[in-house]
């Protein structure tokens, strides 16, 4: 039996996919996905979010990508790896995400059939065009240059693409180096960690959103103030530790993660 069935859960509550149902509201992630949406229904191009190994930022695009999955007039693109070493190969990559073929295959011809499909798009059908850029700090130089050209492709009233950059922190200051690039940001947020009680309402809205009853408490607070303390309010470390101590209290015979149970784990962590 798995472990979370054990103690009267229905799904894994500390996962680290990136599930839009266990997307935990904290005000940072809130108020970056509300700006997000904004930016993109005003189509005014270029939105980049800023985080820290581990802040939450995949888990907030597909939380994004969900939040317009009614919308007929949204279109949703998105690049998972954006570490392409050339020029051309990320134009070939972006063509076939937006389902272009060129008759010749130049960069030219690329960076000429992507216009057309974005023209096609965003003004004779009039659709919004996203796309959605995770890990960017993975992005060359020379690549920043061609998103920045695909942002100069503009009605008198807006952009043709939505561009919406989450990478950590470094990328921002490798940004700064491209010409013209930095000014055409119209939305830059950074995610922080979450605070000590946002890490303990976290924890219950995971264990609530995987089935928990109302009634049960499975973390004790003095538990929850010992994952805040070793993961810094990271939501990826919150998970990890959290999983771990589920798993520790069923092996116990628990229905309770303790102070003890966490103090083990990290005494197990320190030896090895």
């Amino acid at each position: 039996m798995s472990y979370y069935k054990a103690l009267g859960l229905k799904k894994e509550p500390f996962s680290t996919s990136p599930d839009p149902e266990f997307f935990f509201p904290s005000a940072s992630h809130q108020t970056a996905l509300k700006r997000l949406e904004i930016a993109i229904r005003l189509r005014r191009g270029l939105s980049v979010i800023i985080g820290d190994v581990g802040t939450g930022k995949t888990t907030l695009s597909r939380t994004l990508m969900q939040s317009f999955r009614d919308e007929n007039n949204c279109i949703f693109h998105m690049v998972l790896d954006a570490s392409h070493e050339s020029e051309f190969q990320f134009l070939l990559s972006l063509a076939r995400l937006f389902g272009v073929t060129p008759s010749f295959r130049s960069t030219i011809d690329f960076k000429e059939a992507i216009q057309n499909y974005l023209f096609q798009k965003a003004v004779e059908e009039n659709k919004t065009v996203v796309l959605l850029i995770d890990e960017a700090q993975k992005i060359s130089m020379s690549n920043l240059e061609v998103l920045r050209l695909l942002l100069n492709f503009e009605t008198n009233d807006y952009k043709l693409l939505q561009l919406v950059i989450m990478g950590q922190l470094e990328f921002f200051q490798r940004v700064k180096r491209v010409k013209n690039f930095t000014d055409r940001i119209a939305l830059k947020y950074t995610i922080n960690p979450l605070d000590e009680k946002e890490t303990g309402d976290m924890i219950d809205f995971r264990l609530r959103q995987a089935g928990l009853d109302h009634c049960v408490s499975l973390f004790s607070e003095e538990a929850k103030r010992l994952v805040y303390q070793k993961t810094g309010g990271y939501p990826r470390r919150i998970s990890l530790l959290c999983h771990d101590a589920l798993e520790s209290a069923v092996m116990r015979e628990r229905m309770q993660v303790d102070a003890d149970i966490i103090e083990g784990l990290l005494l197990k962590e320190a030896e090895v």
